[in-house]
């Protein structure tokens, strides 16, 4: 059963996200992340769950994109750019992937500065 959501507006640790996902999915934590604010929401079930999180401590949707992080990988695989919040046509993007490479450096740019590397 995944963990209560939580908004991280400073930092995590890996340690932390893996411990999350061994509660939850086994190798993985779903994320929110607000690409205006810096900030992201981790340990919903679902991305719709941590979106609605967001956007009532006062996030906008077109901000939001679900992402999925393997805390045990250490290459660039570990953050998985997958959830049917990011499928929005009127934004461009039609796929439950993030198909912007900028929105992608963007996104991944957050969880970088959110999420400390100590295991």
């Amino acid at each position: 059963m995944p963990t209560d959501i939580i908004i991280v507006r400073t930092t995590v640790s890996r340690s932390t996200l893996q411990t999350m996902a061994e509660q939850s999915f086994g190798d993985l934590v779903k994320a929110t992340v607000d690409v205006d604010r810096a900030i992201l929401a981790i340990g919903g079930e679902l991305h719709a769950d941590e979106e609605q999180q967001l956007l009532a401590d006062g996030s906008r949707q077109q901000d939001l994109w679900g992402i999925n992080l393997y805390p045990s990988r250490v290459d660039a695989s570990w953050i998985e750019y997958d959830s049917m919040i990011n499928v929005r046509p009127s934004q461009g993007n039609r796929s439950r992937g993030v198909e912007d490479p900028q929105m992608r450096e963007r996104i991944r740019f957050i969880v970088e500065q959110r999420v400390t590397q100590s295991l």
